[in-house]
């Protein structure tokens, strides 16, 4: 399997990806679920080079710390890259700082698997 290349993407902290508007919290600031989706699309975007036709990457594991607040308008960006690949499993080591100050904002793993989609839907 060829070598995965890092995925970095950045996004701008917006109201409806707040604490307070995704209920994980009564603050103004980025909700920690937001993050965790966009360093979801991060690992996405990283294994995704690879995937044959028919086959997909599902979320197994997600280990990370939410180190410090973003307000409304902050420019995040999030990196994922390799860390570790055994025939379908991935891990990866994933980040996000804010690109103004350079400040890190989280940082851990998240583990994909990559699956053939439609037997995969099939089982539910």
């Amino acid at each position: 399997m060829p070598q995965l290349e890092p995925a970095t993407m950045t996004y701008v902290v917006a109201d409806d990806d707040t604490a307070a508007a995704l209920g994980s919290g009564s603050l103004p600031v980025l909700g920690t679920p937001r993050l965790l989706a966009w360093l979801e699309a991060a690992t996405c975007a990283c294994v995704e080079p690879v995937l044959t036709e028919g086959s997909t990457s599902v979320g197994t594991r997600v280990q990370v710390e939410h180190l410090a607040a973003s307000p409304v308008g902050a420019e995040v960006e999030v990196t994922a890259s390799s860390a570790y690949e055994d025939a379908r499993l991935h891990r990866f080591t994933v980040s996000a700082r804010d690109t103004a100050s350079g400040k890190v904002l989280a940082a851990g793993e998240i583990t994909r698997v990559v699956v053939d989609a439609e037997r995969f839907l099939s089982r539910l």
